[in-house]
This record gives structure tokens, sequence and C-alpha cells, in this order.
């Protein structure tokens, strides 16, 4: 009974917290379609097939819903953090729906430990269902954070070709737009999202050093940055492009070698931070789940400390200590090229 009370309680905040910031709303407009114009058609697919679906009347008031709550949201400083993060992920969604899915998250994960809890009594307990909707809470921003890691390694694996394509184009006479063209053309994701926003942002009247900028913002590469810090630069002093992106494209090149060898060389120590961090977390929890009377005198009272279990007061230094050995080995491996 405690658990399924506590089940509802954060059900009801989340719908609470949403339902505060739809209220709020305002009305937008060119803005929203300018940003959507620039970031290409791919927001036109789930309209279309919204109406195509037959609940027209549906999924219009879901989507005012929406629209609504994602302009409450971008409006605060969390959700153009928001924004910008799910861009750099390339992900297709709204600041909205995200944390529609993230509140989700949070109550999910505790309501299937509910649902487990039939076959595993210890998943029914309070201290299991906090601990799910702690996980439901990191699991959004893992999985995002993961994707945007992804996209950026693939961004930069691919930029060296992508300036050397630019620099030969640049070498046939073309001009540096007509030479991003060309690499919208002949490359592949997620280079020519990118580069195919610029094209467009520039054809919306954005000056093209302005668009370079909104581009380093969205991908937030180091390499990025310094082409177009070099681009700025000839821009305003004049010089050969084309030689300065050779050098560049070289440069980064031996970056992305030596940043390769540097991984390999400390893969071993990485794992063991990992390792040390991780099991005495899945042994705790094997043992919570598989002998629940074990575990169990580590939460009792007496013997305290400040009105508190000992057992809990040792597992959180326990737990803070893990921690930061795990943060101390994670920085003495993060090596800067």
């Amino acid at each position: 009974m405690f658990a399924i009370v506590i089940g509802i309680l954060v059900f009801i905040g989340v719908m609470l917290v949403f339902l505060g910031l739809s209220s709020s709303g305002q009305s937008g407009g060119i803005s929203a379609r300018l940003e959507r114009y620039a970031a290409g058609k791919n927001d036109a697919a789930p309209t279309a097939s919204a109406q195509g679906s037959g609940g027209l009347s549906n999924a219009l008031a879901q989507s005012v819903a929406l629209a609504r709550l994602n302009r409450v949201v971008e409006q605060r400083d969390f959700g153009a953090n928001l924004a910008r993060d799910i861009a750099r992920a390339d992900l297709k969604l709204r600041p909205s729906e995200y944390m529609v899915i993230w509140g989700g998250s949070i109550v999910g994960v505790p309501f299937l430990f509910l649902i487990l809890s039939i076959v595993l009594a210890p998943l029914g307990t309070g201290i299991a269902l906090v601990i799910g909707a702690v996980i439901g809470f990191f699991l959004p921003r893992m999985w995002l954070g993961r994707r945007r890691a992804s996209r950026l390694n693939a961004f930069n694996k691919q930029l060296p070709d992508t300036i050397t394509l630019i620099a030969n184009a640049l070498r046939a006479g073309s001009s540096f737009l007509q030479a991003i063209e060309m690499v919208v053309r002949e490359s592949t994701p997620p280079v020519t999202v990118e580069f195919g926003r610029v094209v467009r942002e520039v054809n919306l009247g954005l000056a093209f050093d302005v668009a370079l900028e909104n581009m380093v913002r969205r991908v937030r590469s180091d390499d990025l940055e310094l082409m177009a810090t070099a681009i700025t630069i000839q821009h305003q002093v004049g010089g050969n492009l084309a030689e300065i992106l050779d050098s560049i494209a070289f440069t980064i090149r031996e970056r992305v070698r030596i940043k390769g060898e540097i991984r390999t060389l400390t893969a071993q120590q990485r794992m063991s931070g990992y390792v040390v961090a991780g099991m005495p977390i899945a042994l705790m929890g094997l043992l919570f789940v598989l002998a629940p009377g074990f575990t169990k005198p580590m939460f009792e009272n007496p013997p305290g400390i400040m009105g508190l279990p000992a057992g809990m007061i040792v597992l959180g230094i326990g737990g803070f200590f893990m921690f930061v050995g795990f943060m101390l080995i994670r920085r003495i491996v993060a090596i800067e090229v």
C-alpha cells in the first residue's frame, strides 16, 4: 500500500508540473516556422501521418497542447539548453516532447518495479521504488548524452574528408557556398545535415559567418571551431583558403589518430574505473533481490547514528568515496590533445 501511494504521488506531481507549464503558454509563430525551415523537412512527416490516420481532431488537440508547452519550455533557460542538446543529438523531438518522455520514465520505472514485485517481492518496497525513480530520472539524460557523443564522434571522423572536399572544390573554381552545397550532395550524415542547414540559413538571408557560428554552437566540435575560425579570418584578411583548409585537415587527422592511440592505451584504466565503481553496486542490488534478509540489518535502527540507521550511514560514506575514486580515475585517463 505504501508503494502504491508513493507511485500515485510521483505521477500526480509530474502531471501538475506539466499542467502548470502548459497553462502559461503564449502565442508565437515566425521564428518557429523559420527554425523548422532551417532544420529541414523532417517535421512535416508526423503531421501528415497524424492527419492520414483518421484521428484528426485528437492529433490537432495533442499538437496544440505540445506546441504551447514547447513555447513555454523554450522561454526558460533550461528549455533553451535542452533544445540545444536535442539538436546536437539530432533527435526529431521538441523540448516539450522530451520532457513528457522524461516524466514518463520517472513514473514508468517505479511502476515497472511494482509489476516485477509480483515475482520479486523486494522490488515493491519503498527503497526500491525511490531507486527506480532515480534511475528513471537519469535514463533519458544518459540516452541523450550517449547519442550526442556518438554523433559528435561521427562528425569529427568525417570532418577531415569534408574539409579536403571543400578545398578541392575551391581549387576547381567554385565559390565557398557552392563547395558546401557539393558537400551536402556528396557526403553522408551527420555532416550533410549540419552543412545543409548552413545553406538554408544563408538562403534565408543570414550572413555566412553567422551561419557558421550557429553550426559551431550546435555541433560543439573543437575541430569544426578551428575550421570556422580560419574561414572567418580568411574572409577578413584574405589568402589562399584552399591551402589553409588542407593544413587544417592534416591537423585534424593527426589529432584523430593521436586520440585513437591514447584511447587504446588507456582502455584498461577506464575499464578498471567502471569495475571499481559498478561491482559493489551490482553486488548490493543482487543481494537485495535474491536475499533480502541479508541486507535488512543495514537499514535497521538501532544501531543508529544521528537518528539514522548506522548501515545507511556506512553505505552513504562508501558510495561517496566510490564516486570520488571513479571521478579521479576518469580525470587521470582524460588526456587532452
